[in-house]
């Protein structure tokens, strides 16, 4: 078999399963971060540091074991980018952390925070405009403060750090190809989204900030998040994958409880997720709910969403409970327990893969995979005993007929419009709008073809934009 025949049939494999049907055989899509150096000989130092390194990390995997998708590098930080920009919260293998150890996030202390609790007004107001001007000075080293001279460090900080990141999704492209060519491997996601409320916690007033807000200043919150939303929205998209076969990735970090309280979520949280996965799903673009930890306390909310247009995984849920609650409707994936695949014998880790497709994957819409993100301590022979239970025991004996289109909403599915607010200023993926870019070059006019002009502008001012939500979300 042709490593393009190979291709073909995982990738119709995993998205039969993405909508939640019976494939040939259950799917095999590990989230495999460090782990991919342990099996191939990096440190994560390498890993981080030197993406090549990752990349390789994961051809190797690939060609060695019998997967059926696989992210082209987990180990998504590239140190490159945040070095460049001097950023305070990685604390990076090999520098900031010993080589062998997976890169460290660094959340200030309550009183140091990147957000303070009377910037709300600002943020509301105009939200690129708040991470360049406030979030983004403060979370690096180098970046200028709006208002005080720039000095030469200063630029070349911007700069490098913009010109890293341009290099760095330019790598991609040829790297899902090698999968493609030399391991025919398809990918497993493609695109990020997180909720407003988590990039609150994670990003500008951390957690205890935060919960301090949601208590003496809630309707600030929920206005924060609303005038996020359509930004978040506006990177989900145009993040996804052009051809809607692969979900967007959604890490799922601090909006349910125990991190908030039941009507946190129910009157925050959720109400400014829900229409964000409804619009996607409207453009046909599947999410993949990473909900790590437990969201078990949740499964009703998340039910109410159109069928098929999550996958959910599973983390420390209950998997007979969320196969109760979710999965007449959609996916679900994951549950190998990462401390059976770290400290566990291979023994185990079959047991755990018999019961998790006994309790899952007997109607179809099941994708093996771990629970949490692998990294360098799941041991190599416990990887090759999941994927050897699983095409032991995953192996369906009537299975659906083959999709002829790998889209994953079906045509006819009836999908409500998303009610994300619209911004109070400026419009999502822009930084400056053509108007006020036609005033700094004291043009009243366009002499020739306005509107290719004006699109060429709006084109590369959005570069500007994805640049700093990307700082925000990604990196």
């Amino acid at each position: 078999m042709t490593t393009e025949e190979k291709y073909q049939i995982r990738l119709r494999r995993y998205i039969t399963a993405l909508n939640n049907r019976k494939p040939d055989m259950i799917p095999i899509r590990p989230f495999a971060a460090e782990f991919t150096g342990v099996h191939a000989g990096f440190d994560c130092q390498q890993l981080t540091q030197n993406y090549p390194d990752a990349f390789e990390a994961v051809i190797q995997c690939c060609k060695d074991y019998d997967w059926d998708s696989a992210v082209p590098n987990m180990v998504y930080l590239w140190s490159g980018i945040t070095d460049a920009a001097s950023a305070r919260y990685y604390g990076v293998p090999g520098v900031n952390v010993p080589a062998d150890r997976g890169f460290q996030y660094i959340e200030p202390p309550e009183e140091q925070a990147f957000m303070r609790e009377d910037e709300y007004d600002r943020l509301i107001d105009d939200p690129t405009a708040f991470l360049y001007e406030v979030w983004f000075p403060r979370a690096t080293r180098r970046i200028a403060t709006a208002g005080t001279p720039s000095t030469y460090r200063n630029q070349v900080a911007l700069v490098s750090s913009a010109m890293a990141m341009v290099q760095y999704f330019n790598a991609f492209g040829p790297q899902c190809a090698r999968m493609r060519s030399e391991a025919g491997m398809p990918g497993a996601i493609c695109g990020i989204f997180k909720a407003p409320l988590d990039i609150l916690a994670d990003k500008f007033r951390g957690y205890i900030g935060l919960t301090m807000d949601l208590f003496e200043r809630p309707e600030k919150v929920m206005k924060a998040c609303e005038a996020l939303m359509p930004h978040l929205h506006w990177v989900a998209a145009a993040t996804a994958d052009p051809s809607s076969q692969l979900p967007i990735g959604y890490w799922m970090h601090r909006g349910g409880v125990p991190f908030v309280t039941p009507d946190q979520f129910n009157n925050v949280y959720w109400p400014t997720v829900k229409p964000i996965i409804e619009e996607l799903w409207k453009s046909n673009h599947q999410t993949l709910f990473y909900a790590e930890g437990s969201w078990d306390y949740h499964l009703d909310a998340f039910h109410e969403l159109p069928e098929r247009s999550i996958v959910y995984h599973i983390d420390r849920g209950n998997p007979q409970r969320i196969h109760d609650k979710l999965h007449d409707k959609f996916a679900i994936s994951g549950g190998v327990s990462n401390v059976t695949m770290a400290i566990g014998t291979p023994d185990q880790v079959r047991a755990e893969v018999k019961n998790l497709i006994s309790i899952l994957g007997k109607e179809g819409g099941y994708i093996m995979d771990c629970s949490a993100i692998m990294q360098n301590d799941t041991k190599i022979e416990n990887m090759r005993a999941m994927v050897e239970a699983t095409r032991e025991l995953g192996v369906y004996a009537t299975p659906d007929a083959p999709l002829t289109e790998l889209c994953v909403r079906p045509a006819s599915a009836h999908v409500p419009a998303g009610k994300i607010p619209a911004p109070l200023h400026r419009v999502p993926g822009r930084c400056v709008n053509w108007q006020d870019h036609l005033k700094d070059i004291n043009c009243s006019a366009v002499q020739g073809n306005p509107e290719l002009a004006e699109r060429m502008w709006n084109t590369v001012d959005a570069n500007a934009t994805m640049y700093i939500w990307q700082m925000l979300l990604s990196f």
